[in-house]
């Protein structure tokens, strides 16, 4: 097998998750540089090459084989229908990685509250595909218009009702917009080709990136934390610790003291770094973690 014939083929959100697709794959062990002049950024890993394009079209060319695998949103997955394996959700809390809410929305004061209000009229929504297996699914007919932007401004006048992505809602808010429902619930998935996984080599060397990927967004969250403890309080202080997995001890030059060293959730940090201490804990180190493979 050449050069050439051995290089895996990854699709590079383009877009409001290119920057956190970045920031993943540097966490990961990849130098991935994203030029703004060019759709195919460097990484530093020979038998890999990168091409940036917009999340909306990727699942289509991973199906078709033109890409070996990629991110892209469960959305845009559903909306073109492409046959593609799911390998993993890459939900992360990272800006743009999280759960994102497709919703149907009206303006305030209208008299659309439900779906079924909606029979007859027009809807705006970049997502037509997804926007009409949900009226479908309630029993519904009504006129579709591809949106090509600026959905949230269209109601009252362009439109009677828009199915449009939110993470916050507050551009909706600014719009004095309602929410109908919640036609989808979104997060990035890792997708790849079903050929691209029968190829042992491209399927080895999807496994190994995708275990790096996850091992990033798993330590996303957890801290190490390591702390010298006197042996008489060693089971008042496990007794604390919400740990990963059994937290490791070990002996130190003074046999009165032992090491302890363990993983924990961030967000507890505050809170039990005090309750450590006041337990006998002393020099408590807190150190960030880059990867955790589980």
């Amino acid at each position: 097998m050449t050069q050439a014939e051995s290089r895996l083929r990854i699709g590079i959100p383009k877009g409001s998750l290119q920057e956190t697709t970045r920031k993943l794959f540097a966490l990961a062990g990849f130098d991935l540089r994203i030029s703004g002049r060019s759709y195919y950024p460097n990484i530093d890993d020979p038998e890999i090459q990168c091409i940036l394009i917009r999340p909306q079209e990727m699942a289509r060319y991973v199906e078709q084989g033109v890409l070996d695998c990629a991110i892209t949103g469960l959305d845009w997955i559903l909306e073109t229908g492409a046959d593609v394996s799911e390998l993993a959700d890459l939900k992360a809390p990272w800006p743009n990685y999280g759960t994102v809410r497709w919703v149907m929305a009206s303006k305030e004061g209208s008299p659309f509250d439900r779906v079924e209000d909606l029979e007859g009229k027009r809807i705006a929504t970049e997502a037509v595909g997804m926007t009409e297996r949900f009226l479908k699914e309630h029993g519904v007919t009504a006129d579709m218009e591809f949106s090509w932007g600026a959905t949230e401004v269209k109601p009252p006048i362009l439109a009677d009702a828009i199915v449009d992505v939110s993470e916050t809602g507050s551009s909706l808010r600014a719009n004095n917009l309602k929410i109908m429902h919640v036609v989808l619930e979104s997060t990035p998935r890792f997708i790849a080709n079903h050929g691209s996984l029968e190829d042992a080599w491209k399927a080895t060397k999807i496994d190994r990136l995708l275990m790096l990927l996850k091992g990033a967004i798993a330590a996303a969250t957890r801290v190490t934390l390591a702390m010298n403890v006197p042996k008489a309080r060693v089971d008042d202080i496990v007794s604390l610790l919400p740990a990963l997995c059994t937290p490791t001890i070990s002996t130190l030059a003074d046999e009165h003291w032992v090491d302890i060293s363990t993983v924990v959730e961030e967000k507890l940090v505050r809170e039990l770094i005090p309750r450590l201490y006041q337990a006998g804990a002393r020099g408590i180190i807190e150190m960030p973690i880059n990867k955790i493979i589980e």
